[in-house]
């Protein structure tokens, strides 16, 4: 198990530290209830610096990305960020993640921590043209401080107009009285926010400033337990549950980040597959009654049939009743029209329904 650099202040303020892809970290410290509540009316700084970084530089870095990854990378201006996938060569996803554009030749992928050696002997096995790689992924960390006041309760600490920054862009500036930060728009709430990348040796001082400059406002930190909440209130895709090595991206409902403008890896069975259809799809839905819906229940049809399994799943902090997505067959995915939960020995009735569950 490895440890992320501010370890030992999660130990401090008293956080559940559970093993995850690899590292000890901080799932809950008050309640996934409570955290999940003050990113969405307020702030809460999650420490994910488990997440994989990778540096690609070089006249051919844009050349090795966009062969590896399914979205148009050459579309990005310097500054800007982009969510991607990169397809395997059988139908599924190897990952998915998020593309920085510095320049024109140098960009910084970054991955989920679960699949980093993965995906970093797949990109290297792609990497014919040469481009320059470095794994970053042990020597930064990574704070996501996330809800409507982030923007205001980290404003003191930057002299960059953290209110004017538009979604998934980023920019490299002081932060906490520290050179060469990255300070991202993005995040996995759905709650607006920033994602902050730093050197490892800079951890301590940057988590003492974003808490005390975000008391005011109210500032907690956040476990993954809440994260995971989060994310699955918004519709957003986790790895290794609704999305794998099986899963396509049409399939998955990311046809939005699969751009036919070039040539990726499986583009043309991809594209095939677009043309013809999924055979199956990744619901949303909510159940009609009390229960909770949990990764690997069965999903039903009326006559008690199996048709899908549930890939997440949860009881809605913002909406109190249990929410989740999985895949059934694309020609029984319907908005509104009825499927059942198998939860222990009661097949609970559920409606389908259009992503996001919560709509802010």
């Amino acid at each position: 198990m490895k440890d992320i650099a501010l370890n030992e202040i999660h130990k401090n303020l008293n956080a559940k530290m559970v093993p995850f892809a690899g590292y000890n970290m901080p799932v809950s410290y008050e309640g996934v209830n409570i955290e999940h509540e003050t990113v969405r009316k307020a702030v809460g700084v999650f420490d994910v610096s488990h997440m994989g970084e990778f540096l690609i530089v070089g006249e051919n870095a844009l050349d090795l990305i966009q062969k590896v990854c399914s979205n148009d990378v050459s579309k990005l201006v310097d500054g800007q960020a982009q969510y991607n996938c990169m397809p395997n060569e059988t139908g599924g996803i190897v990952d998915d993640l998020i593309v920085y554009r510095f320049n024109a030749e140098k960009y910084i992928l970054v991955v989920n921590a679960s699949n980093i050696e993965k995906d970093w002997n797949w990109i290297s096995q792609h990497n014919t043209m040469d481009a320059t790689m470095r794994d970053l992924s042990d020597e930064y960390s990574l704070l996501a401080i996330q809800g409507p006041k982030a923007a205001e309760a980290m404003q003191s600490l930057t002299n960059v107009n953290l209110a004017e920054m538009k979604f998934y862009t980023f920019e490299v500036a002081d932060f906490a009285g520290v050179n060469n930060v990255i300070i991202s728009a993005t995040g996995y709430t759905g709650s607006g926010g920033f994602e902050i990348y730093f050197k490892n040796e800079d951890a301590e001082e940057i988590w003492n400033k974003v808490m005390d400059a975000g008391a005011e406002f109210g500032i907690k930190p956040i476990g993954l337990a809440a994260r995971d909440t989060l994310r699955l209130e918004m519709g957003y895709c986790l790895y290794g549950n609704d999305i794998d090595d099986t899963t396509s991206p049409f399939e998955a409902g990311l046809g939005w980040i699969t751009k036919f403008t070039k040539d990726f890896i499986n583009s043309d069975n991809l594209k095939k597959e677009k043309e013809e259809g999924p055979k199956r799809k990744l619901i949303a839905f909510e159940l009609d009654e009390r229960g909770i819906p949990r990764h690997g229940y069965d999903i039903l049809d009326e006559n008690g049939r199996v048709i899908g399994i549930v890939t997440s799943g949860t009881m809605s902090p913002s909406l109190d009743k249990g929410i989740g997505m999985g895949y059934i067959p694309t020609e029984m995915a319907k908005n509104n029209s009825k499927i059942f939960i198998q939860i222990r020995k009661n097949a609970v009735p559920a409606s389908q329904v259009k992503l996001p569950f919560y709509k802010g």
